[in-house]
């Protein structure tokens, strides 16, 4: 169905199956253009579709059928509260976090109180409260079960504990992480935000071994992550990602003492339109603090590094 005819089947007295599958779908689809699509765009619509998806509670639903839209509701509801961290209203996106919460608790959702759980965790991470990760990370663990979330929420647990160094933990939980990830199918649709994907565990694994020093590696898996969410016509699949692995190239190239090399990597993933601004602050600094102890006074890295403070400014 065409929303047009899904937003008339909403407004009828009744539901029937084939109307809760078109929305099925539609949040799927919204879903999956997170990656990609301009945030003030679709969070728009994810929040015009909660409307309808409320508006429909007043209608005669079964017992099935209201447990279902108020599961699509939840699901929603998440990928609104990622939208507006990414535009850097950390106030809203709390809120709509914990409505999700909510919504997981009344349908009894395992996976929307896992990825509740994750969004807390990440929210800890870029403010810097490494704890407050591994605490919500847990938390997650424990509320999801082995679902593919639980992969996620493993690999945030992870970059908490290489951001506190304790390589031996963080090491430890990307093993777990790889270990729940190969228990599972291959996932229908990878583009789904709420799905976790091998591609996925190695952009956060990725982030891990940047962050302890092992360029080599953290440098094989930002290519791959590069390579990977291209597609044959150069389109970007997935631009934060990119952005971050980029930042990562920019690491390894100040490390070695490529200042020229490490700017143009540092400007490429700033230049991009789809940005999370927390998160591309946060593993930015790593690219900061290097050029800062390296390449203290040079002209290039300091007008780099006040591209990244406008950034700050700005979340």
């Amino acid at each position: 169905m065409d929303t047009t005819e899904i937003v008339s089947r909403l407004r009828a007295s009744s539901i029937d199956e084939a109307t809760l599958q078109a929305l099925r779908i539609t949040v799927d689809r919204l879903c999956s253009e997170y990656a990609h699509r301009s945030p003030e765009e679709l969070v728009a619509e994810g929040r015009r579709w909660l409307r309808r998806i409320v508006g429909m509670q007043e209608q005669r639903l079964g017992f099935g059928q209201r447990r279902d839209s108020l599961e699509l509701a939840g699901w929603l509801t998440l990928l609104v509260g990622c939208l507006e961290c990414d535009m850097g209203n950390r106030r809203a996106a709390e809120a709509t976090r914990r409505s999700a919460l909510s919504l997981g608790q009344e349908v009894g959702s395992a996976g929307i109180l896992g990825w509740a759980h994750e969004m807390k965790a990440w929210f800890a991470l870029t403010s810097g409260d490494y704890r407050g990760v591994v605490a919500a990370a847990q938390t997650g663990q424990t509320a999801s079960g082995r679902r593919s979330v639980g992969v996620q929420l493993i690999a945030q647990e992870a970059k908490a504990w290489a951001r506190m160094g304790r390589q031996a933990e963080m090491e430890g939980a990307l093993e777990r992480g790889r270990v729940l990830l190969d228990s599972m199918p291959y996932p229908d649709n990878i583009h789904n935000h709420f799905v976790v994907d091998p591609l996925k565990f190695d952009f956060y694994a990725m982030d891990c071994y940047r962050h302890v020093g092992d360029d080599r590696l953290a440098g094989a898996l930002a290519d791959e992550v590069i390579r990977a969410a291209t597609d044959s016509n150069g389109f970007e699949r997935a631009p934060m990602r990119i952005a971050e692995a980029r930042i990562t190239l920019g690491v390894a190239a100040a490390r070695e003492g490529d200042l020229e090399g490490a700017v143009t990597f540092g400007r490429q993933a700033l230049s991009g339109g789809r940005k999370s601004l927390p998160s591309l602050a946060m593993v930015s600094r790593d690219l900061a603090t290097v050029l800062a102890d390296r390449f203290s006074g040079e002209a290039e890295a300091e007008s780099y590094l006040e591209q990244l403070r406008e950034i700050r400014r700005t979340r």
